[in-house]
């Protein structure tokens, strides 16, 4: 029997999961599509991982989420997260994001320089593409160079982050490819 549980929930950019153990969060789905396409990606990546009714420090997480989706600034910053087996670069990085407020942004840059030079950049890209738990680690506040949107792994792509950029007001600069 496992002791981590996972629940779906609605949002203004669809259907997204949270999954959490004793310790906290350890990750959110972002939608890719539908219920079922989002429930199947938590089994691909958690395994038999059991849905459950959430406690109510994740069903206080998961409101604020939802909040923060639909345009209620809130930086998450205090939602415990339990990033148990995250090698300590990456743990680094997504404490650094935490810390940008909705509707302002940080490059791949900024972070790589408190994190000892900005040689580190693609490193920090690399991690924030690994980020188990986007949202509440705001990985879609982190730009590339020239404030440009720069990469996002989640379903949708950049048009994804640009969504959740706009939603919190931030400014990027950005030129719609044909691939957007």
């Amino acid at each position: 029997m496992t002791d981590r549980h996972f629940a779906l929930f609605d949002t203004a950019i669809g259907i997204c999961g949270i999954e959490w153990g004793p310790r906290g969060i350890n990750g959110v789905q972002l939608p890719i599509g539908s219920r079922d396409k989002t429930l199947a990606r938590i089994r691909q990546h958690r395994g038999d991982i059991a849905e459950a009714e959430p406690t109510a420090e994740v069903k206080a997480a998961i409101d604020r989420i939802v909040d923060l989706l639909a345009g209620k600034p809130d930086d998450l910053l205090d939602i415990a997260l339990d990033l148990d087996g995250v090698p300590a670069f990456n743990r680094g990085v997504y404490a650094i994001a935490r810390t940008i407020p909705p509707g302002q942004t940080m490059t791949y840059g900024d972070i790589a320089k408190k994190l000892g030079g900005v040689e580190l950049a693609r490193d920090v890209g690399q991690a924030l593409g690994r980020n188990p738990c986007p949202i509440v680690v705001p990985c879609h506040r982190v730009l590339a160079a020239g404030n440009k949107p720069g990469g996002f792994s989640a379903r949708g792509g950049v048009s994804t982050k640009l969504k959740m950029l706009a939603i919190e007001g931030a400014l990027v600069n950005h030129t719609p490819s044909l691939f957007d």
